[in-house]
This record gives structure tokens, C-alpha cells and sequence, in this order.
């Protein structure tokens, strides 16, 4: 039978082993909690300038999403694109720009010049955190689409716009007569006009371009699918060397001369050897993917610009 010293020595190093555990438990815990209260590592930035060539992507491509700043951004993300062309309605969302309603329809007691004045300086400084969100997240938005207003007034704001985004030029519709108004705010603000092509509206390659005689920053959103597709067939590679230095932007899809939008490497694009001149000759001119044709079943717009995003890598390599 053990005796009261014993028993004594024998309760004396439970509790200094119980109590030992105890304390080992804690330090693990707390050092578990040491390293989830630590800093962790930030995600690596996106980089899609490839072999010098800058590769984006129009916004629109991602449609049928949630058409805000941080859905878009976040597709942006997902497929690796530092670059993009920034439709309207992620801004007007953002920022809280309406679309202004015109004559009879327009039931909105006016503002004051001071009001106005006080919503377009919010606007703005709304504008410039959506450009500070998308650069620490390691996009640059280069251009905005974002239809011009009527009176001076809104077509003033439209490049206040682009200069909060750090944009180098606003894309629209081509319109000759659009462009002879906007040129000389183009000159005051020396923000960049880019006029986009379609099927009937492409620049001329026998003649100088009309557009051209119109101002230092009328220029290029040039549509290489939309070109094909207009000409018949005819390659777009002549009107890039000709107009080079007037040529802001690319939309790149893959179209055939019949018209069909075909996913990338089956239509008559030369997508590749548009890329292969833009390494060349180092032009500065942005290259931005324009998703447009029918996704596949059980695919969404994030997986399909993925795909063209490295039929890019591929061109370049």
C-alpha cells in the first residue's frame, strides 16, 4: 500500500502533467492563431502585355453578368487580363451616372448650377476609385465606352470621365459628322477619339481615310473581324501599317468573309499575324479581345476569353 508521501508525490505530478498539457494546448492554439492573424501572401497581379504586345479585353464580352465595377473586375482577374476597355455600365453603376432623359419624358426637377456642379465632382471622385480599385488589383483601364452626351456640357464630363479612369481615349460609334463636333474638345482635354468600325464603316486603304483630316485626336478603333467580314475577305494587315500611328485600339474576333463569328483559329482572321506585326513593330497600340461569338453549352463568357487570352500566349510565342 503506498503511503501519504507517496500519494502525495503521486497527486502532485498528475496535476503537474495535466497542467503542462494544458499549457502546451494554449501555446498551440495561440501560435495557430499567431499564423491565421499573420500576413498572407498578396494574390500575384495579372500581366497580359505579352512579348510587348498589350492584350485586353472589351467589357462587353463579359454581358449577361452582373454589370458592376467588381463583378467585371473579377472576370478580369480570372482570365489574366491587365488591360481592358471599360463599357459604360459598370461606371454609371459605380458612380451613379444616369442616362439623361430628353423632352417630355424628362420629369426631374432641375438642379441648380451648384447641385450639378456638386454631383459631377462625386461623380468623378467616384470614377478615380474605380480606377484606383482596378490598378491595385493590377489593371489599367486604357479606354472607356461611354456614349457621348448632346450638349457641351456632357461631352466636357465624358472626358472628365476618362481622365478620372486614366484613360487614353473614349471609343463610339463611327460617325464622321460625331467626330468633326468632338475634335477640338479631344484637342482641349488630349484624350484620344476612337471611332469603331463595323461591317459598311471600315477605313479606306486606296485613299486617305476622311477621318484623318479631322484632328490630332480623332483616330482608330479598328475591328479586324468586322473588317474581314465587310471586305470580303481582304486582310487588315495593310490597313494597320497604313494607319498605325492613328490606330488607339484592336478588337479581335475571329470572323469569316461571309460574315459568320466563329470561335478563335476557325474563322479567316488573321488574328496571328495581326499580333505577330503589333511585336514587330513594337506599335503602342492596344489589342482587345471582343467575345461575339455563340458560347459553347456549359461554358460562360470567364471560360471563352480564357480560351482567346492564351490563343494570344500562342500567336506571340
Amino acid at each position: 500500500m503506498a503511503t501519504r508521501s507517496e500519494l502525495n508525490a503521486m497527486i502532485n505530478r498528475r496535476e503537474f502533467l495535466s497542467g503542462a498539457a494544458a499549457a502546451g494546448a494554449l501555446a498551440l492554439l495561440a501560435a495557430r492563431g499567431l499564423a491565421d492573424d499573420a500576413p498572407q501572401p498578396a494574390a500575384p497581379k495579372p500581366d497580359s502585355v505579352i512579348e510587348g504586345v498589350r492584350i485586353g479585353c472589351i467589357t462587353y464580352s463579359y454581358r449577361g453578368g452582373v454589370n458592376t465595377a467588381e463583378y467585371t473586375l473579377d472576370c478580369l482577374l480570372k482570365d489574366g487580363l491587365s488591360e481592358t476597355e471599360l463599357m459604360d455600365g459598370p461606371i454609371r453603376s459605380f458612380a451613379g451616372i444616369t442616362t439623361p432623359k430628353r423632352g417630355a419624358a424628362d420629369t426631374t426637377p432641375p438642379l441648380s448650377d451648384a447641385e450639378h456642379a456638386a454631383l459631377r465632382e462625386t461623380q468623378l471622385a467616384k470614377c478615380a476609385q474605380i480606377r484606383k480599385m482596378y490598378n491595385d488589383a493590377g489593371v489599367n483601364i486604357h479606354i472607356h465606352k461611354f456614349p457621348f452626351g448632346q450638349s457641351d456640357e456632357e461631352i466636357d464630363f465624358n472626358f472628365e470621365v476618362a481622365k478620372a479612369l486614366g484613360c487614353k481615349a473614349i471609343t463610339t460609334e463611327r460617325n464622321d459628322a460625331l467626330a468633326k463636333k468632338l475634335a477640338p474638345f479631344a484637342d482641349k482635354h488630349e484624350i484620344w477619339v476612337a471611332f469603331h468600325n463595323h461591317t459598311t464603316n471600315f477605313p479606306t486603304i486606296d485613299t486617305i481615310d476622311p477621318l484623318m483630316s479631322i484632328g490630332d485626336h480623332i483616330g482608330f478603333n479598328l475591328d479586324i473581324g468586322h473588317y474581314v467580314a465587310g471586305t470580303k475577305g481582304k486582310s487588315p494587315v495593310p490597313v494597320i501599317e497604313k494607319y498605325h500611328d492613328k490606330i488607339i485600339s484592336l478588337h479581335l474576333k475571329d470572323r469569316t468573309a461571309d460574315g459568320k463569328n466563329l470561335p478563335w483559329g476557325q474563322g479567316e482572321t488573321p488574328i496571328k499575324e495581326v499580333l505577330q506585326l503589333l511585336k514587330k513593330e513594337k506599335w503602342p497600340i492596344y489589342a482587345d479581345i471582343e467575345l461575339e461569338y455563340s458560347i459553347p453549352k456549359g461554358s460562360n463568357p470567364v471560360a471563352e476569353v480564357a480560351k482567346c487570352v492564351q490563343y494570344c500566349r500562342d500567336a506571340l510565342a
